[in-house]
């Protein structure tokens, strides 16, 4: 049994590892940015957003001494965009680090969009560089066979990858946006020192859309629709969401990933109140909380996953300088 359930532990991280390798976040719908290029500056806005996600918590993998350690995955990603005016776009700058039990991911990710006005919204179409250095702790596993070549090495190993990122995103203001990109364009190689790990990045397309409904006769209602489809053409993601704002300061909703989770999401700009400034009106708080449906949310090993944004939005404005001289004609 201890070997089954090591190969069963083992070939979940290995999927993880080299099949469904980007990171994954149930508010999609504030992340934009991490996934696809042309969505920098499109909101014509300085925008920060912060995402933790802790999946699948209570998972937990047996060491070499017999002790036990939490290996659930664990994402941070913060980004930030802003529109530039004189490069007719904007620009992205985001930092992810995803840790996959016993791997660390660090990636760096700085991109420019071109904005072209369509219609009553902006296109913005944009190229992104990235890069990450993946790290894997092999002095942590515990392998069935102690001759393992892959698994007998007693250090960390690590790889440094560059690659890239296009995508085009479609934003009607508080009407509707959609969105089409793909990463890791260039498929890098991970080049490990244990030669028998041999693999690359794979190449993922995404697509994601919104639609936002005022209810008429209830101005202070907005129903709004997402969507977000994930896929590196071995398998595929799908992510449905339903949520209500009321005037624009709270919101919930229900989200259903295919085959993975259901979830619950809420938030709410905390300080947007009269009597506050207008720099902390601009602050939102959103959390989420993942009821896993497949077969690992039956085994009773994972009790969800919890998920908190936080995002801030501001413009610069530049007070126009007023000079004056006096004439002697009119004196």
């Amino acid at each position: 049994m201890k070997k089954i359930y090591f190969i069963l532990v083992f070939s979940v991280f290995s999927l993880t590892l080299f099949a469904q390798q980007e990171a994954q976040f149930t508010q999609y719908m504030f992340n934009n940015m991490l996934i696809n290029p042309g969505y920098a500056g499109i909101n014509k806005r300085i925008c920060i957003t912060t995402l933790f996600r802790e999946q699948w918590t209570g998972f937990k993998s047996t060491l070499k001494d017999g002790s036990t350690v939490k290996t659930n995955p664990e994402t941070y990603g913060i980004s930030i965009d802003a529109p530039i005016r004189v490069l007719h776009g904007g620009i992205g700058f985001s930092v992810l680090s995803d840790k996959l039990g016993f791997e660390n991911n660090i990636g760096v990710k700085i991109g420019y969009a071109y904005h072209a006005g369509i219609g009553n919204g902006t296109l913005g179409i944009g190229l992104q560089v990235g890069f990450l250095n993946k790290t894997i702790d092999f002095s942590k596993f515990n392998p069935i066979d102690a001759g393992d070549p892959i698994l007998s090495a007693s250090d960390k190993k690590s790889t440094f990858m560059t690659d890239l990122s296009f995508g085009m995103f479609y934003n009607i203001p508080g009407k509707l946006y959609a969105g089409i990109s793909t990463t890791q364009l260039i498929q890098s190689k991970m080049k490990f020192a244990v030669p028998e790990i041999a693999s690359s990045l794979k190449r993922t397309y995404y697509l994601t859309g919104a639609y936002h409904y005022v209810i008429p006769g209830h101005t202070d209602w907005e129903v709004s629709p997402y969507v977000l489809i994930k896929t590196d053409f071995a398998s595929a993601q799908y992510d449905i969401t339903a949520m209500v704002k009321w005037q624009n300061m709270i919101w919930a909703g229900l989200s259903y990933r295919v085959q993975d989770a259901v979830a619950i999401i809420v938030g709410a700009y905390p300080f947007n109140q009269p009597s506050m400034s207008d720099a902390l009106k601009q602050i939102k708080i959103g959390y989420s909380y993942d009821i896993t449906t497949s077969a690992l949310g039956k085994s009773g090993r994972s009790s969800g996953s919890h998920e908190i944004m936080l995002g801030y939005c501001f413009k610069i404005v530049t007070t126009p300088k007023i000079t004056k001289y006096i004439n002697t004609r009119f004196l």
